[in-house]
């Protein structure tokens, strides 16, 4: 696309040089990745500046920037106003790959919790009602929600390949540095708003505006919102485009609950789902709702979700065959919310049995969570055995010490900061009707710590244990649920 064609839709401050000299074949921020022909953003950032990797860019065969601040190259250059780049950036991304989400029918789903599986059961409903999407979130990419040159071209290859629909996962952050700007979503989400993200927002009240900024008219035509959450209910009174609320607690009954099966009836029709946890019933219901919302009948509804594949490390069921007289369930929870649902969920599994926990809390990432997760914990389980989970660059010890000073429950409590022996631990104290719950990593591959990074599947390592323990096979066969 030529460069001034493309700078008509995106309001620029003023152009140096001729910009209808260049064609622009696409849009790049991260100056490693440039081709040549495409226009480079330069993006002021927390810790670097994207103005300094132009050279690097135009070497690369970049042909034109957008800055904030000209530059002493040749190229031509569209400058902005300080702070505009990333959200032009999101426009110039829509432009040059066609707008290609105009033909499609664009869902966002956004919440501390869920996101991943209700795109998930979406994506399912969708796909039995003929519409073939296209899930794009945590499971697939560096980031949740990708950078707006990635999603546009995500997009525009989903078009490109047949599909009409999108169900994504909307993070904060892409709210915040504008990854979603440039088109609006036929839908969006609420799942529920818990303690996440302090890091980057600050407070609960930043984090929370982040995801409200998701229900107004720039970015979604009309919004699905728990009411069961009472940030939720916040925003049922506050969003600027038309809502319908959901409920599970008024939406679903007759819920019946057992490992590898959810079932509940929704508007006159039985549902029966794959996935472990009652949690999974209002995920169910918010896909459920959006889906009633575009016209899509119950009972083709209750269909999808009956076929839809339970998630990837989300409240997910470890089978290594045989008999192993206890239940075992790995799950990315890693804030407090996250965790307490994943042990309540656990307990009702467990029944009159025990309840067992491993997890630890990531470094470099927000600290204030972590003795709120080890009061959950500590409240919820029975026995709480305290790892390592992906330090980076802080001292484990540390980590796990901040862990300790929330701690105020009844639960016995191990500290073993090998994470493989902690969950060889769990494995090996478990009793018959027991559910030790492994959190924090679920579908994550790589354990990072101290600048090193190691392949680690949570899965595998319980695996791993179990067939120490029982013999036999170490072999797992991997069952969904979700939390996150």
């Amino acid at each position: 696309m030529r460069m001034d064609l493309l700078l008509q839709e995106c309001g620029v401050l003023d152009v140096q040089g001729d910009p209808a000299t260049v064609d622009v074949t696409g849009i790049e921020l991260d100056s490693q990745r440039v081709l040549p022909g495409m226009l480079f953003c330069c993006l002021p950032g927390r810790h670097l500046d994207g103005h300094d990797f132009a050279e690097a860019a135009i070497a690369r065969g970049a042909t034109s920037l957008l800055v904030e601040r000209f530059l002493p190259f040749s190229v031509p250059q569209a400058r902005v106003m300080p702070g505009e780049a990333r959200s032009t950036m999101a426009f110039m991304a829509c432009a040059a790959s066609g707008h290609p989400a105009d033909a499609l029918r664009t869902f966002g789903v956004t919440g501390t919790n869920g996101k991943t599986t209700v795109t998930h059961m979406l994506g399912a409903i969708l796909d039995r009602h003929g519409w073939k999407t296209e899930v794009i979130g945590t499971l697939d990419g560096a980031r949740t929600t990708p950078e707006s040159p990635e999603l546009q071209r995500r997009f525009a290859d989903a078009k490109d390949a047949g599909c009409t629909a999108v169900a994504m996962e909307v993070s904060s952050h892409a709210l915040v540095e504008h990854r979603v700007d440039g088109f609006t979503f036929d839908a969006a989400i609420f799942t529920n708003l818990g303690h996440d993200h302090l890091d980057e927002h600050r407070t609960i009240e930043a984090y929370f505006a982040a995801k409200a900024s998701l229900f107004t008219p720039e970015h979604a035509r009309l919004g699905i919102v728990n009411i069961d959450d009472q940030w939720g209910l916040r925003l049922a009174r506050i969003a600027e485009i038309p809502l319908v609320t959901f409920s599970a607690t008024r939406d679903a009954s007759d819920v019946v609950l057992s490992p590898g099966k959810t079932e509940f009836t929704w508007r006159g029709v039985r549902v029966t789902t794959a996935f472990t946890g009652g949690f999974n019933v209002a995920n169910a219901v918010a896909a459920a709702t959006l889906a009633a919302e575009v016209g899509i009948e119950t009972a083709e509804i209750a269909d999808g979700l009956g076929v839809a594949h339970p998630v990837p490390g989300r409240f997910e069921l470890v089978d290594v065959g045989g008999e192993v007289p206890f239940s075992v369930v790995v799950d990315y929870a890693h804030t407090p919310d996250g965790l307490g649902v994943a042990l309540d969920a656990s307990r009702v599994l467990a029944k009159d049995n025990r309840v067992l926990c491993v997890f630890g809390c990531g470094g470099d990432r927000d600290r204030a969570k972590r003795p709120a997760m080890g009061r959950e914990a500590s409240r919820r389980a029975d026995l709480v055995v305290l790892t390592s989970d992906n330090s980076r660059s802080e001292d484990p010890e540390a980590i796990v010490a901040e862990i300790v000073s929330g701690l105020e429950g009844p639960a016995e409590v191990i500290v073993e900061l090998n994470r493989r022996l902690a969950i060889e631990y769990a494995i090996n104290a478990a009793h018959s009707g027991d559910v030790v719950l492994v959190a924090g990593k679920g579908h994550e591959v790589t354990l990072v710590a101290g600048g090193l990074t190691e392949d680690f599947d949570d899965r595998i390592e319980v695996a791993t244990a179990l067939g120490r323990r029982f013999g036999g096979s170490s072999s797992v066969n991997l069952h969904g649920g979700g939390v996150s």
